[in-house]
């Protein structure tokens, strides 16, 4: 019984701590997931996935880090031209900066990640894998959301830019390989330090 309580005590005391150093937390991670519809829908019908950020609040209203985690993007088949393309599901990892602006202590934040996304998964697309994509591109994500001390609720557009390697071609039809998202997502902040 004592141990039993011991317990609760210090749940107790970890909760209590955890609840005032939140308040005023400086540096935080950001742990979150997202989903959304592929725009435009080449290559990919939908995507979801997860991030994982770090933040340092330079002032009370901005905030600079970087950002990384992973989205997969679920393949479909597509007709160019009579060409049927069996596009794989293929993932993204971004690496990149993070900005955030809060006006308020509670309430609408715009922001955005700006970095490089790696494309994962099978390096060639149907028909008989013949056909190499891109390994990547400049990311970016803006996302607008309302943000607490604990939660941020955004919407955001995702888009690895691939540039001329983003063309998949074969025989006379070409397809633009495409990693866009529009989509919702959720993100917890974890203390990591109090403010000044």
């Amino acid at each position: 019984m004592k141990t039993g309580k011991a317990i609760l005590i210090g749940a107790a005391l970890l909760f209590t701590t955890a609840a005032v150093h939140a308040q005023s937390m400086k540096n935080m991670i950001k742990i979150g997931a997202l989903a959304g519809a592929s725009v435009p829908s080449n290559n990919s019908a939908a995507a979801a996935g997860l991030d994982v950020a770090y933040q340092n609040l330079v002032t009370p209203h901005f905030g600079l880090g970087v950002a990384t985690g992973y989205q997969h993007h679920f393949g479909k088949e597509n007709d160019v031209n009579g060409a049927k393309l069996d596009n794989n599901s293929f993932g993204v990892v971004p690496v990149a900066a993070l900005v955030r602006y809060y006006p308020k202590a509670e309430g609408i934040y715009i922001g955005t990640d700006l970095g490089y996304g790696v494309i994962t998964g099978d390096k060639r697309v149907e028909p008989n894998y013949s056909v190499a994509r891109p390994d990547g591109g400049f990311y970016l994500k803006p996302e607008v959301g309302y943000h607490n001390r604990n939660w941020n609720i955004f919407a955001h557009y995702s888009k690895v830019f691939t540039g001329d390697k983003g063309t998949i071609n074969v025989g006379n039809a070409s397809q633009k390989y495409n990693t866009g998202i529009i989509g919702v997502g959720l993100a917890y902040n974890i203390g990591l330090g109090t403010g000044r």
